[in-house]
């Protein structure tokens, strides 16, 4: 059985959707685990005033009865409190929140691309004119409802002790301990019309031994942690354990030596990141990525005019100085759909207590 999904929705759209199939049954769903990660997405420092728009709340209409999973598909929605309001802010003389003025206002033609975001390769890809039919499906807003697939991919994994935790390590170059430094930081890139990126780190606890393979370039487990994560639009670069600084250190200080003492095996290191040969070793997953700074600038940067060639500057809409805290809950949770998916076809069975036992045989299995 096959963790698998998909997504629909647009920014401004009246929501977003997603259907997950492979889902086993009798796995219980706690709503207000799916509302607390959907909570802590739009929270941050450098956060803009979407955020106190947007209030996401998960709405499940099928696949889960009386709390727990039937087996069957899930689907999954979020309803974007701001389709009723942005054709007001966008022509004020439009009282009635009506969806004729909405589909008027959202057919009004964009054509100054932003660079850095997807406006330019997109609407040549797609044959648009008007980028706000690519601004729409490309906007971070799609990662909601990426984020509660997330959450129900943690919940399948909680039964087996499986947890996930994201931490910031910087933001514009600052140290995100440094919070007066960092504060300042923000409100100067705000004052400046400009945005900033940063580094976050991932770590996976308790992943059993051997999720993934070396037997396929497809099926490596960090080959597909960072493909998921790389899907966030904003990230730039993905590690694992000791990361680039594998290039300038000696194999003797980069591999983690193995040890077995009182009837466990130990290691003293995690350079590897939890991941060898494509499998899950036991240690502890660490990931960390990059993101860069929003491509949305208030004082935008030069560009063209996709349909007049003319140089212009950029098209802006209503976003955010930073947003690498949202991103590192997003990248968590993408994380945990890949544990999840790679976790199922490992010990999959269509119920938990197929699963479990296909588990804990394993677990007999490659205990030294």
């Amino acid at each position: 059985m096959k963790f698998r999904f998909l997504t629909s929705g647009e920014s401004h759209g009246k929501c977003l959707n997603a259907i997950i199939d492979g889902v086993p049954s009798n796995f219980e769903i706690n709503e207000d685990f799916i509302n607390n990660e959907l909570y802590q997405r739009q929270q941050g420092i450098g956060r803009g005033g979407r955020m106190k728009i947007e209030h996401d709340k998960i709405i499940i209409n099928s696949g889960v009865r009386h709390g727990l999973t039937l087996g069957s598909p899930i689907c999954l929605g979020i309803i974007n409190n701001d389709f009723k309001n942005w054709e007001v802010e966008m022509n004020p003389k439009i009282q009635d929140n009506t969806y004729e003025n909405s589909q008027k206002i959202q057919s009004k033609y964009i054509s100054e691309v932003r660079p850095g975001h997807a406006d330019f390769s997109g609407a040549l890809k797609y044959n648009h004119k008007d980028i706000r039919n690519i601004l729409e499906r490309s906007s971070a807003r799609e990662t909601a409802i990426r984020t509660a697939i997330g959450a129900i991919a943690q919940l399948i994994l909680k039964p087996f002790n499986i947890f996930f935790e994201n931490q910031i390590i910087e933001i514009g170059g600052v140290d995100f301990k440094e919070k007066e430094k960092l504060l300042e930081l923000i409100d100067y890139t705000r004052e400046k019309g400009d945005t900033l990126g940063g580094k976050f780190k991932i770590t996976i606890k308790n992943v059993p031994i051997g999720l993934g393979s070396y037997v396929h370039w497809d099926k490596k487990l960090d080959a597909l942690l960072a493909y998921a994560i790389m899907s966030i639009g904003g990230v730039k670069s993905v590690e694992f354990g000791l990361g680039h600084n594998v290039a300038n250190t000696f194999g003797s200080k980069t591999h983690d030596e193995i040890f077995y003492e009182n009837n466990k095996i130990i290691r003293n290191t995690n350079n590897a990141g939890g991941i060898e040969g494509g499998m899950s070793n036991g240690e502890d997953i660490i990931i960390y990525a990059s993101m860069k700074a929003i491509p949305t600038l208030k004082k935008p940067l030069n560009s063209i005019d996709l349909n007049s060639k003319k140089n212009v500057k950029a098209h802006f809409e209503r976003s955010d100085v930073c947003a690498v805290e949202s991103c590192s809950i997003v990248a968590k949770n993408m994380a945990a759909i890949i544990i999840a998916q790679q976790f199922l076809e490992k010990f999959g069975g269509d119920s938990l207590f197929e699963i479990n036992q296909n588990y804990n045989s394993y677990m007999d299995q490659i205990t030294l």
